[in-house]
């Protein structure tokens, strides 16, 4: 399936328009990583898209580990490359599936950052993506009590795909910072 095709069935699985402009950062980061990486941009692109379609569909709270299962029976029946379905599974290893390529490891890492950039960028005045530095982010990293939600342990596991705290921090929030019109921020 195409960007196109994709977005179209986030749009048909995913209604709360906060959970889209997740699938977005998610992909515009994953689609940074591969252009540092010169990997195929559109297969880790489309990943970062599709990685969350089953949101709205599984009890997070009393299922956890459905989480990633669901989507990747979605995307099995919508002709998925098997790479993106495993990478996709592996993004929540509580399924029992973890990551170990390059484009997993991505994947798992670059999740909980889009909380983060985003959370840090509501605390500005402005609530501006351009006003937001990595300094900015990276500061509030290291408090625990902001964006808890946004694992700093799976955050910080962008070492194992060769991305210091900082070089991390920065691609994700340039590529967050060029749709900033499509997150409202």
């Amino acid at each position: 399936m195409n960007r196109d095709e994709s977005l179209q069935l986030v749009k048909e699985k995913i209604k709360n328009q906060n959970s889209i402009k997740h699938c977005l950062a998610t992909e515009a980061i994953m689609k940074a990583i591969a252009i540092h990486f010169n990997e195929n941009e559109s297969l880790w692109a489309i990943t970062g898209l599709v990685h969350d379609l089953d949101m709205e569909l599984v009890d997070y709270v009393n299922e956890p580990e459905k989480h990633g299962i669901v989507t990747a029976e979605i995307l099995k029946e919508n002709g998925f490359s098997d790479e993106i379905i495993r990478a996709v599974k592996s993004h929540n290893p509580v399924n029992g599936t973890n990551p170990e390529t390059k484009l997993e490891k991505a994947i798992y890492c670059v999740d909980p950052l889009t909380g983060l950039i985003v959370a840090s960028c509501l605390v500005l005045p402005s609530k501006k993506l351009s006003d937001l530095t990595s300094d900015n982010v990276l500061n509030r990293f290291k408090e625990k009590s902001f964006a808890r939600g946004a694992d700093r342990e799976i955050i910080s596991s962008c070492s194992e795909i060769n991305l210091s705290l900082e070089e991390f921090v920065s691609i994700g929030l340039k590529a967050m910072q060029g749709i900033s019109s499509d997150l409202g921020l």
